[in-house]
Parts: C-alpha cells; sequence; structure tokens
C-alpha cells in the first residue's frame, strides 16, 4: 500500500489497529514525524533541561502534562499510548520488551516528550531531487553511536547517535542547505565524510536500523538523530521509560514547512 499519498489520521488508525507496527519512513508526504521519550516526572525536569542543552539531537516538539496521554500540539488528535507503530520499555536503562501499546505500562506520573525527526526532512530532499537511499530500498535508516560528547544535565549524559544517508558528492551541499531550513527536526549534518572520524568502526553495520547501498561517488552524510535520549537512558537508568522502537514514529498533523525557521 502507498502510505505515502494518505493523511495522517489515516494511518495512525491503522496503527492503532495493529495493521501497521513497521517503521514510517517516506508516509504521509509533507507532514513532520516525531520521536518520543516517556519518563516519570522525578526524571523530567532533567531531562528537559538535556533537551534545551543538545538541540540537535533533541529538538523538543511538544512536552505533555503530568499524567497526560493526550497529544494536544503536534496532532488534533492523539493518544502517546497507541499512536507510534512500536514502543520500547526500558527499566534501569536495560531493554525489556517492545510492544505496539502501552496502555497497560502507563503511571500517572509519566511526562511525555516529542522530539524532531529526521523523517521530517526527507520530502524536503525528495523534492529538491536529493535522492533518499533507505526509502529507495524500502528500509530504515542506518543509525549510528558515536563519539561525539553531549552536554550533560542532572541526571541525564551520554553521546550522540546520528543517522547516515548517502548523498551523492555533487548534490552534499544542496543536502546541508536544504536540511538547514529545518532546525526543529535536526537541521543541517553534524559531520560529512569519514565515520571513523566520528567512532563509527563499520559503516555497513548500523547500530539501529538497516544498511542501505553506498554507491561510488557517494558521500556518507550524517544528521543528529532522536533515537540519541535512548542512549542516555541506558546510561542514566532511570527505573522506567519508554521510547519509540527506531524507526517507527508519531505521524504529527503539521505540515514539513511549519516546521522552518
Amino acid at each position: 500500500m502507498n502510505y505515502a499519498n494518505m493523511e495522517p489520521q489515516q494511518v495512525k488508525e491503522l496503527i492503532r489497529c495493529g495493521k501497521i507496527d513497521y517503521q514510517t519512513s517516506g508516509m504521509c508526504d509533507g507532514y513532520a514525524q516525531a520521536n518520543l521519550c516517556i519518563l516519570p516526572k522525578e526524571y523530567a525536569f532533567d531531562f528537559l533541561l538535556f533537551c534545551m542543552r543538545n538541540p540537535k539531537p533533541c529538538p523538543i516538539l511538544e512536552v505533555g502534562d503530568v499524567g497526560s496521554k493526550e497529544i494536544k500540539e503536534m496532532a488534533e488528535y492523539g493518544n502517546i499510548c497507541t499512536d507510534f507503530p512500536k514502543y520500547r520499555i526500558w527499566k534501569n536503562g536495560i531493554l525489556q520488551a517492545e510492544v505496539t501499546d502501552i496502555s497497560d505500562y502507563w503511571q500517572d506520573d509519566f511526562v511525555y516528550f516529542l522530539i524532531g525527526c529526521s523523517f521530517s526532512f526527507e520530502g524536503e530532499l525528495l523534492e529538491a531531487d536529493v535522492p533518499v537511499r533507505h526509502i529507495e530500498e524500502n528500509r530504515n535508516v542506518p543509525m549510528f553511536n558515536t563519539n561525539i560528547a553531549l552536554k550533560p544535565a542532572g541526571k541525564f549524559h551520554g553521546n550522540m547517535v546520528v543517522s547516515m544517508r548517502p548523498i551523492p558528492d555533487n548534490l552534499v551541499v544542496k543536502a546541508v542547505n536544504v536540511t538547514a531550513a529545518m532546525p526543529r527536526v535536526h537541521g543541517a549534518p553534524v559531520h560529512i565524510g569519514n565515520p571513523g572520524a566520528i567512532g563509527i568502526a563499520d559503516i555497513n553495520s548500523p547500530d539501529y536500523g538497516d544498511s542501505v547501498t553506498i554507491n561510488r561517488g557517494e558521500t556518507p552524510v550524517f544528521w543528529a538523530c532522536g533515537v540519541t535520549p535512548q542512549n542516555a537512558v541506558m546510561q542514566t537508568k532511570p527505573p522506567i521509560a519508554i521510547t519509540h522502537s527506531p524507526g517507527h514514529m508519531f505521524i504529527t498533523d503539521v505540515k514539513n514547512v511549519n516546521l522552518k525557521y
């Protein structure tokens, strides 16, 4: 089925019904997507400060009220417990389970954070005739842990996670300019070229997502990634945290163009 031309509410209904439990890249063309981190109230302020100090990997789109499951700003109707295709449950920094509904895990002291996602600028890249390889190959975007240290805040610390897209050499500057116009969804790349310089040993073995083809005459380009909070959760070890499964995003009702500065 071609999800690119569907409206966000149509796709979210399929997600709520369990008919979509896979990655969302390329769905609902023109609409922004979002990452997720849910934490107990005790950890929420530190995480908010962590995001404010590290806006490239953690650009905040919306913060929920304590105990609220309702998404209010980024969608006309949204339920934080059901509207992501797949979630990850973390306890003391260790991944416990992946599920498609977190209603049974919900706590009255939870605070959710929606964080900008690089899937949101892929439509802009395609519009500018910059190829997006993982969409071409129907794969999840490759994501990597790096040695890029983040600014700590309270309990939270760790290194940046990046997503990678191979870009034809003659289009790298265009890709930088297109994405730089969208800082609320990670903006310009954080690194171009040699993956070893940011601690990536094997470009063909991503830590999250799928590997993609890198052709001769193409350069790997790396953007800050909203999976970064999951790395921070593993380091900080809160008693419980809930995130999206990498690549399995919330599709907002907000057009990408409205997230440009």
